[in-house]
């Protein structure tokens, strides 16, 4: 099983002050004789609705070995690509389940403010969950 992500445990935190549950911790995605894991499983019982929600969420905290604007474009594109293929997969597996990219504000305002992250967004690529890492609460869903 990989490492935690830095964030990890502050997103856990966030979504349960959110009112999710917690369902897995990671979720694990089986494809042929591989094994992937998502970070968190989580849903949330709507009133409104049969059963409820439920989501998969992957943390990434686009902490690269220094400040340089090229390492956080090679976290993006590991990390689309590590979306696009758990989605794939939860698709197949997990049909009921949507995947949310977890990042900090500051990484939302610098990367998906942009056009290159705008367009990430604006085309349905990726979902985000932008959350406050010192207050350890979610401050946005997109979309």
């Amino acid at each position: 099983m990989p490492a935690k992500d830095l964030y990890h445990d502050v997103v856990k935190a966030a979504l349960l002050k959110d009112g999710w549950t917690i369902t897995h911790d990671p979720l694990t995605l089986r494809s042929g004789k591989k094994d992937l894991y998502v970070d968190l499983g989580a849903e949330k019982l709507l009133a409104a609705e049969k059963g409820g929600r439920r989501i998969a969420v992957e943390v990434k905290s686009f902490v690269g070995k220094s400040e340089i604007e090229d390492l956080e474009i090679e976290d993006l594109e590991r990390a689309l690509g590590q979306f696009i293929l758990y989605r794939s997969i939860m698709e197949l597996d997990f049909p009921d389940r949507e995947l949310y990219l977890a990042v900090r504000e500051v990484i939302f305002t610098e990367i998906f403010e942009e056009p290159i992250g705008k367009v990430l967004l604006d085309k349905g690529l990726v979902q985000l969950i932008v959350f406050d890492d010192t207050k350890e609460e979610i401050r946005r869903w997109m979309p």
